[in-house]
């Protein structure tokens, strides 16, 4: 694959800005964001399979955001398929988060807005795939735009092992056989996505997972409600809430922390809002059920590197 940017041959102070620089210049127009500043690395590598394009990223931990004025500025109409070999990357977008790491791929679209979450460092292959030649390959409606693949088993490992085995091999390919084999990928990721629950989980699975969803969708409707306890939860929702507990477990991530960051993600919404900046910061933590304006900006600065009040002023 192609070397488009790396930090190898920088001094440390000036490896960040010039990551911001190259990430944005490569994955459309994001805001890109990181705690740990002063001994960044990572590097891109790209190659293209006809109308497919791979990346090899190295990123250390950091949020890459993209909202409404980046996609104004909109020059790919793209999914993203993630499948990540080291360390792992929330996928926050269209009220979903999608948790993707050496077992479990993600896709996404470029056109809607979206944040990446990624933990610890990464190194992950993205494909680029172009939205009317993945779209003609699902019937009507088919198509799933934010959604996970397992890649341990089954299609989904073919998949993945497929994407990995052209990022090793492509460079000694002609441009023919690159277009031929981009094409061939792109069959077998629409058959892994088609097949979705019938492969990947067993009939009991399956049914956990819609159980979860529909949890999760109780959930976002009661964000707001200052009072949202897991007994609560698990009552209207008719489980135990030991079953609760376990069927939390199924996103490597505890209810608690779940509610969280779902509450974060939409406070961080509004604050972006211009229709609502009439809102304070005080009020909208509280209309997003935090009883602690203090907590609240604790919270928020932990996860997005940088307080509300900050978010507001840029």
């Amino acid at each position: 694959m192609n070397l488009v940017f790396s930090t190898d041959d920088l001094e440390p102070s000036k490896r960040y800005a010039a990551w911001q620089g190259a990430i944005c210049d490569v994955y459309v127009h994001v805001d890109v964001n990181a705690d740990e500043r002063s001994d960044y690395q990572g590097f891109i590598r790209e190659a293209h399979f006809g109308a497919v394009t791979m990346t090899d990223v190295l990123l250390s931990e950091q949020r890459i955001s993209r909202r409404e004025r980046h996609i104004a500025k909109l020059d790919k109409d793209c999914y993203y398929v993630e499948f990540v070999q080291q360390g792992r990357v929330n996928v926050l977008q269209a009220g979903q988060t999608l948790l993707s790491n050496p077992g479990v791929g993600a896709i996404f679209s470029a056109s809607e807005a979206y944040d990446l979450e990624c933990v610890g460092k990464v190194r992950s292959l993205y494909l680029e795939i172009p939205r009317t030649e993945f779209s003609a390959r699902f019937s009507e409606g088919r198509l799933p735009v934010v959604t996970t693949m397992a890649t341990g088993r089954g299609l989904g490992r073919i998949a993945a092992e497929f994407c990995a085995t052209l990022a090793a091999e492509g460079a000694s390919l002609d441009e023919i056989a690159r277009t031929r084999l981009g094409a061939e990928l792109m069959d077998v990721l629409a058959l892994t996505l088609d097949m979705g629950d019938r492969d990947e989980f067993s009939e009991d699975a399956s049914a956990q997972q819609a159980r979860l969803r529909s949890v999760k969708t109780w959930i976002e409707a009661h964000l707001t409600d200052a009072d949202l306890s897991l007994e609560r939860i698990a009552k209207s929702n008719g489980v135990s809430l030991r079953h609760l507990h376990y069927l939390f477990r199924l996103t490597d991530v505890s209810v608690s922390e779940w509610i969280l960051d779902r509450r974060l993600q939409r406070c961080y919404d509004v604050l972006t809002r211009p229709e609502l900046r009439s809102l304070s910061i005080t009020e909208v933590a509280y209309q997003l059920g935090f009883s602690s304006s203090s907590y609240f900006s604790t919270v928020f600065r932990r996860k997005f590197g940088h307080s509300p009040s900050d978010l507001r002023r840029r």
